[in-house]
């Protein structure tokens, strides 16, 4: 499916790697110094607090090569506010959002010559891993952390124009309550088997996970349903990821002219409008992914037309041209780097 799209720089989304990276360990539970060297595999102990425990986190936010030629990362303090939240909820060192900011724009800076142009992007992926030697803390947290940070040139992360077929599953939520709101590790693998469950038996190419037929987002993306200039998506709980890309787009929707529905989603209402409706997949990598069919329940529902519709399209070129610097940033959200 769409992670095998990109571009003839970057290869499969995510599989090539920039050449600089951050690393930075914390000294009695607070972080300082950091280190950019070459990525290399790291020098973790055996027995890590992350290895048996889960206690690892992380982000993934784009620095984005603009039509002036200036590289501008995405809404950074709030991807490092996020992860502060992350480190919390999993009781980890919490590292302060303003220094992982620091590191962030010095990884970028220094790979910025190997960021793509349009439509690719630099993808930025700071990771928070436990690392105290002790496989008895299974009670205990995590004390001491290794944060590193990634890069990686992207292309697009779904099949650009190619609509997307989701199952919907209304027993299996994507991950626990508790940890739904945070990038825990964790969430991304409970979501793999019912994922790999449905492309097997149905062919699709993502879940929605939905429940008790209340729908929450797909495994790697917030859910929009499109009614003409109308969105509705599903309010900000605990149960799943509060993205930033959602937010941006809901924001950006609604000085376009665009009404936003913050409210509960039923599976039911959901397969009663698709047909008059469009529908979205929509964060960091996937951007806005349109939605062509549903498989709920075995039964097969047409979105729309079947295509990738022209809402969608049209808030997803907005947001593109924001990030990219060919439309007025009047929220601030984009930084050039360097």
């Amino acid at each position: 499916m769409g992670e095998q799209g990109g571009n003839a720089s970057s290869g499969p989304f995510g599989s090539v790697m920039a050449s600089t990276m951050a690393l930075a360990w914390s000294t009695d539970g607070a972080f300082d110094a950091y280190e950019l060297g070459p990525v290399a595999p790291l020098p973790l102990h055996p027995a890590a607090h992350a290895l048996h425990y889960g206690s690892a986190c992380f982000e993934g936010l784009k620095a984005h090569r603009g039509v002036d030629g200036t590289l501008r990362l995405f809404r950074l303090a709030d991807h490092a506010e996020r992860m502060r939240r992350s480190a919390t909820t999993l009781s980890l060192p919490v590292p302060d959002p303003v220094w992982l900011a620091e590191v962030v724009r010095e990884v970028v800076a220094a790979n910025a010559e190997e960021a793509p142009s349009p439509p690719g992007a630099l993808y930025v992926r700071p990771t928070l891993l436990g690392v105290d030697a002790n496989i008895g803390a299974a009670t205990h947290p995590a004390t001491e952390a290794l944060l590193f940070v990634l890069c990686s040139p992207v292309g697009d992360y779904l099949a650009r124009g190619r609509a997307l077929t989701l199952g919907v599953e209304t027993t299996l939520p994507r991950t626990t309550p508790q940890f739904g709101a945070v990038k825990a590790a964790a969430n991304y693998a409970m979501a793999l088997a019912p994922t790999l469950r449905a492309r097997e038996a149905d062919g699709v190419d993502q879940v929605l996970f939905a429940p008790g037929g209340w729908v929450q987002e797909a495994g790697p993306a917030n859910f929009l349903l499109i009614d003409g200039r109308t969105l509705v998506t599903p309010p900000l709980d605990g149960s799943f990821l509060h993205g930033i890309t959602r937010d941006s787009v809901l924001a950006l929707a609604a000085t376009l002219g665009y009404t936003v529905e913050e409210r509960p989603l039923s599976t039911d209402e959901l397969a009663r409008r698709a047909p008059d409706c469009e529908a979205a997949l929509v964060g960091t990598a996937a951007v806005l992914g349109g939605v062509g069919h549903l498989v709920v329940a075995g039964g097969r529902i047409t979105v729309g037309d079947g295509e990738v519709g022209q809402r969608t399209t049209e808030l997803r070129e907005a947001l593109v041209a924001l990030q990219q610097g060919a439309a007025e940033d009047a929220f601030g959200w984009t930084e050039p780097v360097g």
